[in-house]
């Protein structure tokens, strides 16, 4: 991932589900979750899913992680 690359993170409910996405795989992930929870008996629904999009760091500065509260390392 580049420094001018947004980056995405995915919440179902309060909990983060996938952070740091690039573009092309938060678009295959957030349709893949919009129809799942629509077909499966779960405890989430569509509405419960949602996401926060982070602009690119500029010069590849930023300081902090991009990891968001609620999601541990890998």
């Amino acid at each position: 991932m580049t420094p001018k690359e947004k980056v995405y993170h995915i919440y179902a409910k309060d909990k983060c589900i996938f952070h740091s996405l690039k573009e092309d795989d938060f678009n295959v992930k957030w349709d893949t979750l919009n129809h799942l929870v629509g077909l499966m008996k779960t405890e989430y629904t569509k509405e419960d899913l949602s996401f926060i999009e982070l602009p690119p760091r500029i010069n590849g500065a930023g300081g902090k992680s991009s990891e968001p509260p609620g999601c541990d390392s890998y």
